[in-house]
């Protein structure tokens, strides 16, 4: 990052914020903090402009081709998994779904949507190259549910869909405010896949009528089925990634949760 230390100054300090990718970074001088990210997607504009994320101060090109944004630091926390289940999460994420400035831009960028058999399809070439999922009787199960239910899912009402709900990416600053961070996985498509892994992961379920409530939404079996049949490919992923990583427990864990959506699909005649 010396390109940036050379727009910012010498009294600027610049260290890795971590993360996987490795372009997160934070700038420090006495009088200031940044969160610097290098190449963020232009989606980060309008997700500031929205008071979604922390708000954008800069976007700078470097000589090398790299585009570097700077956004306001703003001290807080990560929220637990106790306080995902507070209204300010229902409404923030109805907000996003239902934006369309949001919804056009990123159309812009990605110029594609998430479709039900483009998910089917990766799933199933995920499991070929997977010994332990080829092999696997509820992996099996999982593939047929999919294949027999896929013609009930498709929902012509796309939004932007943050794609990776955990915890870890809803941020309460000190002064209250509620962001969503980290949207490199953001995509258009179906708002049940966004929705399924709040309420899954969260929600009580005999919270979720009250939780879709506050989101904006009635509950219906043509929502339910849409959300699980995203949950089932969602674990079926998770699953081959955590097992290629020889993360045993996690994908057990994986496997786990797959076996007992197969049972909520059969429970509820979704």
């Amino acid at each position: 990052m010396t390109a940036v230390k050379n727009i910012l100054g010498e009294d600027w300090t610049i260290i890795p914020a971590g993360g996987s990718t490795g372009a997160a970074y934070v700038a420090q001088s006495e009088q200031k903090k940044l969160f610097l990210k290098r190449n963020s997607s232009p989606f980060l504009a309008v997700l500031s402009a929205q008071g979604i994320v922390p708000k954008l101060v800069w976007t700078k090109r470097l000589e090398n081709g790299d585009v570097v944004t700077a956004q306001q630091w703003l001290d807080g926390k990560a929220l637990n998994v106790e306080e995902m289940q507070h209204p300010k999460v229902a409404r923030l994420l109805s907000k996003i779904h239902h934006s369309s400035e949001l919804l056009d831009m990123l159309l812009r960028i990605e110029r594609t949507t998430i479709t039900p058999d483009q998910m089917l399809v990766r799933a199933k070439k995920v499991v070929l190259g997977s010994k332990e999922a080829r092999e696997s009787l509820t992996i099996f199960k999982a593939i047929k549910f999919l294949e027999k239910r896929l013609l009930d899912v498709y929902y012509d009402q796309q939004v932007v869909c943050h794609c990776d709900l955990n915890h870890h990416n809803w941020m309460l600053s000190d002064n209250g405010e509620l962001y969503l961070i980290d949207w490199d996985n953001a995509r258009v498509g179906d708002p049940a896949m966004d929705i399924g892994r709040i309420l899954q992961s969260y929600i009580p379920k005999h919270e979720w009528d009250q939780w879709l409530e506050k989101y904006g939404m009635e509950n219906s079996k043509y929502f339910m089925q849409r959300m699980h049949w995203y949950l089932i490919i969602d674990e079926i992923i998770s699953y081959v990634v955590a097992e290629k990583q020889t993360k045993r427990k996690e994908a057990d864990t994986h496997l786990m949760e797959l076996n007992q959506l197969l049972h909520q699909v059969n429970d509820w005649s979704l």
